[in-house]
């Protein structure tokens, strides 16, 4: 690693020690819709009105009710109707993983690309999760999505210390050994901030550890099979302890058509 990769990430870590790194914010709407979601009363005329004050997220709603993935005989084209389809607690916790692209921007040219990247890559895993968690698992697949989306979550507060930091920003290869080595962390601390519930909490900091070993499926596996698949290398698939529990040859071609298609159902 280079001396500015060094430094820069003895600086972050220092900031996070001391709670001085500059967090974003759970965007308004996100939160708006988790307060209502906790009332176990809610209807989903309430749900609807709340999500309906953004209307960009209620356009990529009823897009995600008329995937190929979730194929509704007729074409859903209100949102009443598709969080009625999708259900309360579901539609909730995808209408939270989608609007966390408002907060991947940024000022400068280079760093906006950079966070466009990312948010496509997470909305790719996320589709993927979210196939593998319903054929494969018992699980949530709301949950697995919303795992998908926020996986590397952590990147965010690095590009944005990076855009105040030219050196940074003009040392391509010493800013992505940084985000390697401390976006976990950071997208822990993240999700610890914006309580996230449980099962998610952990998950940025653990998906890549490749000698992670869980009793049954979890949605830390279901993120760790989904970014290995994007890389399309079958033997490191195929050798993963996550991989292994679902029962499933990494090489056959009707699992990997699914994935495939799995990965376009968010964008």
């Amino acid at each position: 690693m280079s001396m500015l990769a060094h430094r820069v990430q003895a600086d972050l870590l220092k900031a996070i020690d001391r709670d001085d790194l500059v967090l974003p914010t759970l965007p308004e709407v996100a939160l708006n819709i988790r307060k209502a979601a906790e009332n176990p009363e809610i209807s989903v005329s309430h749900l609807s009105k709340v999500i309906s004050r953004d209307t960009a997220l209620s356009a990529r709603l009823i897009k995600v009710v008329n995937s190929p993935m979730l194929r509704a005989t007729r074409e859903v084209t209100d949102l009443h109707t598709a969080i009625t389809r999708l259900g309360v607690n579901y539609s909730s916790n995808l209408a939270i993983g989608l609007v966390m692209e408002q907060i991947f921007h940024a000022r400068s040219e280079t760093v906006e690309k950079k966070m466009r990247d990312v948010w496509r890559q997470s909305l790719e895993v996320a589709g993927i999760c979210y196939s593998l968690c319903r054929r494969h698992s018992s699980l949530k697949p709301d949950q697995a999505a919303l795992g998908g989306l926020v996986h590397q979550i952590g990147v965010l507060p690095i590009l944005t210390y990076a855009e105040e930091h030219n050196e940074l920003l003009s040392d391509p290869i010493s800013l992505n050994h940084v985000i390697d080595s401390i976006h976990p962390l950071i997208g822990d601390k993240l999700l610890a901030v914006w309580e996230f519930p449980e099962m998610l909490l952990k998950l940025p900091g653990l998906y890549q550890d490749f000698n992670r070993q869980s009793k049954a499926i979890d949605y830390i596996d279901l993120v760790q099979i989904a970014t290995v698949f994007m890389h399309q290398d079958i033997e490191q698939l195929s050798a993963l302890h996550a991989f292994k529990k679902l029962g499933v040859e990494a090489g056959d071609p009707r699992f990997q058509e699914q994935l495939n298609e799995a990965r376009g159902m968010f964008i």
